[in-house]
């Protein structure tokens, strides 16, 4: 069928999400035209909120509204615990089963040589500079279990292995090769609660 104009440019703006094809984007663009006035000028107007309002922490670069996330702002969790993860979606998935209590530190990727990508491109000299500053004791690892994320995991660990810092990562009933955000939510608490400690053996 052929859309109006303004339909089909809808259509076109669903596609570029994520997961998104024809017959989806065009249902969602279609279910437009049933909602209220108010309730598309509230999606339109959180779209352009997601643009002009959210910036990443300065401290653990998070999402955030402020100068700091939410989490960071948080003065009752473990100082002394810090998990390392790859993007914010990570975050909200350990927020949501709710027994880790630390705070986070989002890494710009993984080291992947092959693709170019070397650490001093992922930020980690702020992660460094997090852990001696804030006298952190433990950094839990919980990046994608590959081998860009072993790659990392282990770069990390040497750097710190002079300290007094323990490394561990969460221990994977994780299938190696799987994207962290489709893990469920028991799997991904098991991970967590038997985390290992990262060896060096050079």
């Amino acid at each position: 069928m052929h859309y109006p104009h303004t339909i089909q440019n809808l259509i076109e703006c669903f596609k570029k999400l994520p997961g998104i094809g024809e017959k989806t984007a065009e249902r969602y663009a279609l279910a437009t035209l049933d909602l209220d006035e108010d309730v598309i000028k509230q999606f339109s107007k959180s779209i352009s909120d997601t643009k002009t309002k959210v910036k990443r922490c300065s401290r653990c670069n998070n999402l955030a509204e402020d100068d700091l996330c939410e989490i960071c702002k948080d003065k009752n969790r473990d100082a002394s615990l810090l998990c390392v993860v790859e993007d914010p979606k990570s975050i909200a998935l350990f927020e949501k089963i709710g027994t880790y209590n630390g705070y986070y530190h989002v890494i710009s990727g993984l080291i992947s040589p092959l693709d170019g990508i070397n650490p001093e491109d992922i930020n980690l000299d702020k992660l460094i500079d997090r852990i001696k500053k804030e006298k952190i004791k433990e950094v839990i690892l919980a990046v994608k279990p590959s081998i860009e994320g072993e790659t990392t995991s282990l770069y990390i660990s040497k750097i710190l292995r002079d300290t007094d810092v323990l490394v561990s990562k969460i221990a994977h009933g994780v299938p190696l090769g799987t994207e962290i955000d489709y893990v469920d939510s028991l799997t991904l608490e098991l991970a967590l609660e038997n985390r290992k400690q990262v060896i060096d053996d050079n």
